[in-house]
């Protein structure tokens, strides 16, 4: 099995990467802080899903691809931009609820859900994360590789749960004591909307470039 020493290693350098912020995390705030805890909580989950789809990877071995391909790491980084900004054009357009006949409808939490999957399935980093990072700490010698990998990535899988759900019932709360400011609730869709855009685009440029 993990050393024990190797293990704390990883646990605390996987806590360190998953609370700074980034396509996850922003999603999730944005979520939490517009439509609350519930809609939070469940973006956590389809982060999570998301996460399964890149272990998934690593075990097929597709993260390889995108790491010895400049074109496929390109490609997936600029499809997850690319939508991050579809998102943030979708709210800016969503009716405001001050407006006439225009009540703002909530995402319905399956969509919620949805999306954060694809936050998290168009994110090269955490493909990276699983092919260049989470490696350094198997040891072929410490008995059954395959094992290891899974031990490995149930304990980032956990650690993102707890951080990701302390986001999202944190900024949850802020939302709902800015919900009662009648300017916040008059210009949310532009702060939701802007976020997403800012950050699609923050994603686009994000990287050093690939040899």
């Amino acid at each position: 099995m993990i050393d024990p020493s190797a293990w704390a290693v990883f646990l605390m350098s996987a806590f360190v990467l998953l609370i700074v912020p980034g396509p996850a995390v922003l999603y999730i705030v944005t979520r939490s802080v517009d439509q609350g805890r519930r809609a939070g909580l469940v973006s956590v989950l389809g982060i999570t899903v998301g996460t399964l789809f890149h272990v998934a990877a690593a075990a097929l071995g597709v993260s390889t691809i995108l790491v010895t391909s400049a074109t496929a790491f390109a490609t997936l980084k600029y499809l997850g931009a690319a939508y991050l900004v579809f998102l943030g054009i979708q709210k800016l357009r969503t009716p405001a609820a001050d407006a006439p006949g225009g009540a703002a409808t909530p995402a319905r939490l399956g969509r919620v859900f949805r999306e954060g999957v694809l936050v998290n399935l168009l994110n090269p980093k955490t493909a990276l994360f699983f092919f260049a990072f989470l490696p350094q700490f198997v040891s072929p010698d410490r008995g059954h590789v395959w094992l290891q990998v899974i031990v490995l990535s149930a304990t980032f899988m956990a650690l993102g749960l707890l951080t990701d759900g302390a986001y999202a019932l944190l900024s949850g709360s802020l939302g709902s004591w800015l919900q009662r400011s009648a300017t916040f609730v008059s210009v949310r869709r532009y702060v939701a909307g802007c976020t997403y855009i800012a950050l699609g685009f923050a994603a686009a440029v994000s990287g050093a470039r690939r040899r």
